[in-house]
């Protein structure tokens, strides 16, 4: 295919701003190290009424040894998503998403699970750091709370993380994830399902020195009122609810008495309590330690609980990047503006980069998602530049991959680390090789893009550059060059060459006519 490429911008968004309208269904689903849970739910007026909600316990956590998931585990988790698949076909593709949590983030054989997830669901599935998933569980509860201004302490005990957020009304304001969970620590802590007074207090003293480590910004004076969410502090509502020791929330007082209940108990399977479900008796007493202990902590003395949760702000984030209120858009401008990036070259480079991406996504099967992945690379491909201009983008892909950059998934931010850090110089085949194969072609393609852009850029600041035809194939890009305009400009017919064999030694063709 060829295109005449032009000065002007290009929009890789659908034009149509009613890509949401109402009655549209969405999709999310929250693989979380204890329990997976989908959720379907219809959108009106900017709302979201729940249609469908199934969640099983399938203790991926529990399958983690030395950073591996077991093939037990794996198997698991892939026939829960068979059977959510069955409730999927209503909705379209792009309104689903999945994420994963800490069970995936600490895998280290993650694509073992992933991939044929993947294929289950008709969906990538994106892996996200831990205050990415305290964001996400914000703005969950935050729809089900009332519009008011006072600050909220919300807490979200996982299966194998804890997520602790500050905010008001929709905004969060402190971010936090800690290493514990109801599933890691009652496989740790209590060997084998036995309960006794030392291995609770094992638990409860491990979650202590977890939770002093955000004590002085997360205590009782930052906050006006605790909320819980997640499937472990709702269950331990209800069982203090249910005994009578509570008239409501949950209490210090109302915990003790439930920590001593749980002590009169030999073994998770003896545990006997009104309002405790079967599926919770594994980590229910993990879960009672680890709340005592943030509970003494930061100061809590009262926490009512959310039904909201992780789905629901995966629900709220898809219908934002749906709507064109993307939270990555955010994230990047921020970014860009924290470093000082010189605006009007990122400009140049990310519109030369949106020109060349639409001339080419058709021969290459690229998608919207990976158009927004390249213009994010270009608008921010020199942030580096803030540390020093040498090696400034190996640090633009540090700064990318390591950065807290809300809305964006584990693979998203390495993937635009790969394309900044092979935006010049030589590419090292090492770059892509822990992509799998499918994805290594499409960064290959992106890179080919964003590494013309960045070598035009100079040129194309100067003087702007002329009408260039180009013609994309299967790992082949052709340039058709006005006569005599390389011969007037020697260096960047040199930087050019200098690309054409930098990009041969990954087997793609670059040819200039």
């Amino acid at each position: 295919m060829g295109l005449l490429l032009r000065q002007r911008a290009l929009t890789l968004a659908d034009p149509n701003p009613d890509q949401l309208p109402d009655g549209s269904l969405l999709a999310a689903i929250d693989i979380g190290s204890n329990s997976f849970h989908l959720i379907i739910a219809k959108t009106e007026h900017g709302e979201m009424r729940t249609q469908e909600v199934l969640a099983e316990k399938v203790q991926l956590g529990a399958g983690l040894e030395d950073h591996h998931l077991s093939q037990e585990a794996i198997d698991r988790g892939l026939a829960c998503l068979a059977r959510f698949a069955q409730l999927l076909s209503s909705v379209e593709p792009l309104r689903i998403r999945a994420v994963g949590t800490n069970a995936l983030r600490q895998a280290h054989n993650r694509l073992d699970f992933t991939l044929p997830a993947a294929e289950i669901l008709g969906t990538k599935i994106d892996v996200i750091y831990g205050r990415e998933e305290a964001r996400l569980v914000y703005l969950g509860v935050a729809h089900t709370l009332a519009d008011d201004a006072q600050s909220r302490l919300v807490v979200d005990i996982g299966g194998g993380s804890t997520e602790f957020i500050i905010g008001e009304r929709f905004e969060p304001k402190r971010l936090e994830s800690l290493q514990m969970g109801c599933v890691s620590f009652g496989r740790d802590c209590f060997a084998d399902g036995v309960i006794s007074k030392e291995n609770y207090r094992r638990a409860y003293d491990r979650a202590r020195v977890e939770v002093a480590h955000i004590h002085y910004r997360y205590n009782a004076k930052h906050w006006e009122e605790a909320v819980g969410s997640s499937g472990t502090l709702n269950a331990i509502n209800t069982i203090v609810t249910h005994n009578g020791w509570s008239e409501g929330g949950i209490t210090r007082k109302a915990l003790e008495k439930l920590e001593k209940k749980l002590l009169t108990f030999n073994h998770f399977d003896d545990i006997d309590l009104d309002g405790l479900s079967e599926n919770r008796r594994n980590v229910i007493v993990a879960g009672v330690a680890i709340t005592s202990a943030l509970f003494d902590i930061l100061g809590v003395e009262h926490m009512r609980t959310s039904p909201g949760a992780l789905r629901e702000g995966v629900i709220y984030d898809l219908m934002g990047r749906l709507s064109h209120e993307d939270v990555r858009e955010r994230t990047v401008n921020a970014l860009v503006q924290r470093y000082g990036t010189d605006q009007e070259t990122a400009d140049i480079v990310e519109r030369r980069c949106g020109m060349l991406f639409s001339a080419c996504r058709g021969a290459w099967k690229l998608s919207d998602e990976d158009g927004d992945l390249l213009l994010w690379g270009a608008r921010c491909h020199e942030i580096g530049m803030a540390i020093s201009h040498k090696h400034a983008n190996r640090h633009t892909a540090y700064l990318l991959r390591n950065a807290d950059l809300p809305g964006f998934s584990q693979e998203e931010q390495e993937s635009l680390a790969i394309l900044t850090q092979g935006q010049r110089g030589k590419l090292p085949a090492s770059l892509l090789e822990d992509l799998p194969k499918q994805q290594r072609r499409k960064m290959l393609y992106l890179l080919a893009i964003l590494r013309l852009a960045v070598c035009l850029k100079h040129v194309e600041f100067l003087e702007g550059l002329p009408a260039f035809g180009i013609t994309a194939d299967k790992f082949t890009l052709s340039l058709g060059i006005p006569e005599g305009w390389l011969e007037n400009h020697p260096l960047t017919a040199v930087e050019l060459e200098q690309e054409q064999s930098t990009m041969a030694k990954l087997d793609f063709t670059l040819t200039l006519n």
